[in-house]
């Protein structure tokens, strides 16, 4: 286990060096493969310790959607049966979809339930 910053950017620095040669990646007979494993998973337990990333809220959810299907907020509201003005209500967080456009949202934009539902 990883113990301090220092440990640590040691660890990701040699982890580095040990991407640089495709042996350490590929042949899992290397020494190197096996060193590359077991440092990136100390790494991996010290940044889930250390460097949480929380989960996205459903408003950044939405716009990255909408940026990556070319929707704008007049298209969004169409695809979800719903008025423009309560689009931009959802987009800047002053409103909640109601149960149905929740679904719709998780459905037809693609986003897991878990997001949309806020679990």
């Amino acid at each position: 286990m990883i113990q301090t910053e220092k440990e640590y950017n040691a660890i990701v620095e040699r982890v580095e060096e040990l991407l640089q040669n495709s042996e350490n990646i590929e042949n899992k007979d290397t020494k190197g493969y096996i060193e590359l494993n077991l440092l990136t998973d100390l790494v991996a337990d010290y940044e889930e310790r250390y460097y949480p990333v929380n989960k996205p809220s459903l408003v950044d959810v939405i716009k990255l959607r909408m940026v990556e299907m070319g929707l704008n907020q007049k298209r969004l509201s169409e695809l979800l049966g719903v008025s423009t003005s309560r689009v931009s209500e959802y987009l800047n967080g002053k409103s909640e979809p109601t149960l149905k456009v929740a679904r719709d949202i998780s459905v037809k934009l693609g986003i897991d339930a878990s997001i949309v539902l806020g679990v």
